[in-house]
Order: structure tokens, then sequence, then C-alpha cells
């Protein structure tokens, strides 16, 4: 069986047990994607989720060799970014878009020199109208779409998958409100969680 190793902030999180993974990985994309790997693919894939409500990325980095390389996985799927931009609004302690973008080149590189053979995936972060961010809402806007396109950058400097998020949140408000998606404009409601666990299958069907 197969290890997919689920990293990230609060969005991964979900609320997910300490003490094991096989019955609790939270009630977001992770459970969701692993749902959906084990009903397409019984016995082929277990999910691992590791995400932790409040990361940066340089929180990430800094657990990188406990909650990544130790676990060995085969593959990595990694959404950071809104943090780095929330905390500077919420307590002047964000991470700037120059200093994401090294510290995530860090993180990839260092992971692949002890896992040459784990494919890795990223997954952009994002951002919604809603009570979390409208005060401050041209600050969350411009700074999500800077780590999202350094996201990017790193993806294309590695030769790794991306997977586009603020794209799809956007055309979903043709069907819903933002408020429908994520309910603070930050934290998904279920059907933001399947957006990104649709998003995620169908990436991780071209690349497994």
């Amino acid at each position: 069986m197969k290890t997919v190793l689920f990293q990230g902030d609060s969005i991964t999180d979900a609320g997910r047990a300490r003490d094991g993974d096989v019955y609790n990985r939270g009630y977001g994309y992770a459970t969701m994607v692993s749902g959906l790997l084990g009903w397409k693919y019984p016995g082929a894939y277990n999910g691992i989720n590791r995400g932790i409500s409040g990361n940066r990325v340089v929180d990430l980095y800094a657990r990188i060799k406990l909650d990544c390389i130790n676990l060995n996985p085969d593959y990595i799927s990694i959404l950071i970014g809104i943090n780095d931009v929330w905390h500077e609004v919420a307590n002047k302690n964000g991470v700037s878009a120059d200093k994401f973008v090294k510290v995530y080149s860090m993180l990839i590189e260092e992971t692949q020199e002890a896992l040459p053979h784990t494919k890795i995936m990223i997954l952009e972060p994002f951002v919604l109208h809603g009570l979390a961010t409208d005060a401050a809402w041209d600050y969350f806007e411009t700074e999500t779409r800077l780590r999202g396109e350094g996201a990017k950058k790193v993806a294309d400097t590695y030769g790794l998958p991306f997977i586009t998020l603020q794209d799809k949140f956007n055309r979903a408000l043709d069907q819903a409100p933002a408020s429908f998606w994520l309910k603070d404009g930050v934290h998904p409601n279920a059907p933001g969680h399947m957006l990104i666990a649709n998003a995620w299958m169908d990436m991780f069907e071209q690349i497994k």
C-alpha cells in the first residue's frame, strides 16, 4: 500500500486526530481524498494527515524531518500560504512573498534530496470575501495572490505538479456565494473541501 502525506495548515488539519491517522484524518479534503482513493483503488493507498492549524511555510519547514522525511511517503501534498498572509494582518508575524519562495524552495530541495522517489504536489493558496478577510480585503487579495504565484514558481522550478484553486473558487461564486464555499473567507465548508478534493484527484490521476 502506498502512502499519501497531506501537509499544510488548518485547511489540511481540519480537526484531525493527533494519536493516529487511520480513523481520523479530519473533516476536510484530506479525508475526502482518502475516501475517493479508497473507493476507486481499494487497498492501494493510505492517507496520512500532518497538517497543523496556524502553520506558515516556515513552520512547515521546521518540522520537515519529523512530519515528512521520517514518514517516507510515496506522495506528498502541500497546501500552505494563507497564514503567511493572515499572521501579518493579525499580529505582524507573516512571511513575506520573497521569503515564502526561499523557504518553500528549501523545503522542496531537502525533501527531494532525502526522498528522491517521492512525488510531490503543490496546491495553490486561496482566499475569498468573508468574516476573516473583509476588514483587510485588499491586502488579503493581493498578498494571497503573491503567495500563489510564489508556490507556482516553486512548482515550476522543481518540475512539480501545481493544483490551481483560486480560479476554481472564483468560478464557484457563479453558483453560490463565498460563504457557501468558505465559512470565513479562508476555511472551507464541506463543499469547499470537496472542490479541493476533486481538483486534487484530477491532478493525481495524471501523475500516479
